[in-house]
């Protein structure tokens, strides 16, 4: 539509593109690497919490003081918090307290048998729930927070606004002599790819909703896989 109109009132002018595709592509790629480094970040956050899960399964497992009803459920308890959380992020919930209450069972579990849990084993569980709760807390950091708000929008309008600034420029550098059909194809090319490009950052920042070709597979973190 630019470019035609363009073509039809005779709009053409030459403008230094550097400055708009600093203004346009650097903000851009900056959102993507950054989408990118937070999706590499919930996968290590993940694995973490599943390997923190399948210690204290084995630590409690382990135990021969635990009758076969505790440990059973201890896995309960456990399968819940891997199930509780895999969900949390697969949902656009923001609320934590149903979170929390189920790792806390773990602790209460804990408290509850102290006289079958010794106390060297009561330590390591601790310590590994250290390691629990910071998986959980970073992946719900990563789950709540996302690309600014702002950025994002500033992206959006640029990408629209491009074409305005673009459009005569390409015709005045081409001539108006020159195939139309060049200028058309070159316009909408670089606009697609614009847009694509957001659209890639948009699917990439939020990793676990399972909309994108490159979201995070939550399933095969859950404790029972």
């Amino acid at each position: 539509m630019i470019t035609y109109l363009s073509y039809a009132l005779n709009i053409n002018f030459n403008v230094d593109l550097t400055l708009i595709s600093i203004a346009v592509i650097f903000p851009l790629v900056f959102t993507i690497r950054g989408s990118f480094r937070r999706r590499e970040k919930a996968l290590e956050h993940l694995s973490q919490f599943r390997s923190a899960l399948k210690t204290i399964y084995y630590f409690f497992n382990s135990s021969s003081k635990l009758s076969e009803e505790l440990k059973q459920e201890i896995s309960t308890i456990l399968t819940k918090v891997s199930e509780t959380t895999i969900n949390h992020l697969k949902n656009d919930n923001t609320e934590t307290e149903y979170l929390d209450n189920a790792v806390h069972e773990i602790f209460d579990f804990t408290i509850k048998n102290q006289e079958f849990v010794s106390g060297g084993l009561r330590d390591r569980v601790f310590k590994i729930l250290e390691n629990l709760h910071e998986s959980i807390e970073n992946l719900h950091s990563i789950h709540t927070h996302r690309t600014p708000i702002s950025l994002k929008a500033y992206c959006k309008v640029f990408i629209y606004l491009f074409p305005l600034i673009y459009a005569p420029t390409l015709i005045s550098t081409i001539g108006t002599d020159s195939t139309q059909w060049a200028t058309y194809f070159i316009v909408v090319l670089t606009e697609f790819i614009l847009i694509s490009l957001y659209n890639i950052q948009d699917q990439l920042e939020y990793p676990f909703d399972d909309h994108g070709l490159d979201d995070i597979k939550l399933d095969t973190f859950k404790i029972d896989r």
